[in-house]
């Protein structure tokens, strides 16, 4: 699954509070360029990485996606999600616009969901309430949000998080994973139940 989002539309709360409730999924953990912010810690948030090292990934071929997004590139390292598929997790993507469109490409299978607040006004109030970012950062991500919001409509869901009701936003998007899983599983039953039928003809 993929969550994306404009920036200050509250995806990390979000995955907070759905893998604080519920144990089978795993966040995948991006790679950045960019400097973390205050608390966050590598390997927890991100991995912090130098735009070297990065780099140098990219040559490897290390990531599932990656995108420069305002200044600082971000990327889906291939090993760590790797891992926790194969710890049995199901691994939600949190993943700007630019990432989950080279995925969904990829991968059709792949759910997407967008995250936003209900208005714009709300987004830059929320952007300028955190205090990390200057005037022209906050003015940089709302014009990001402009040419964003011209894919919106290549994602599965639009998921609308409002203030102060992020636990029922939470439980929204539970719901719309565990719909998708059983669809899933209902088509991957009726595939193996239509192939026996026609072995036996």
């Amino acid at each position: 699954m993929v969550v994306s989002g404009f920036s200050g539309a509250g995806k990390g709360t979000l995955m907070k509070l759905l893998l604080e409730k519920y144990g089978n999924y795993s966040l995948s953990i991006s790679a950045t360029t960019r400097n973390p912010r205050q608390g966050e810690r590598d390997g927890i948030e991100y991995f912090f990485k130098t735009p070297e090292e990065f780099r140098k990934m990219i040559q490897e071929d290390a990531f599932i996606e990656y995108a420069r997004y305002v200044d600082n590139y971000y990327g889906t390292p291939k090993d760590y999600v790797d891992r926790q598929l194969e710890a049995g997790k199901d691994v939600i993507l949190e993943i700007e616009m630019q990432g989950a469109l080279k995925v969904k490409e990829k991968m059709p299978e792949t759910l997407l969901i967008f995250v936003t607040p209900p208005t714009a006004e709300e987004l830059r109030r929320r952007l300028t309430s955190r205090g990390t970012e200057s005037e022209e950062i906050v003015a940089a991500r709302m014009a990001q949000a402009k040419e964003e919001s011209r894919f919106m409509d290549c994602y599965d869901y639009i998921l609308i998080n409002e203030r102060d009701r992020e636990k029922e936003c939470m439980e929204k998007l539970h719901r719309l994973i565990e719909s998708a899983h059983q669809e899933t599983a209902r088509n991957l039953d009726f595939i193996n139940d239509i192939k026996k039928q026609l072995n036996d003809i």
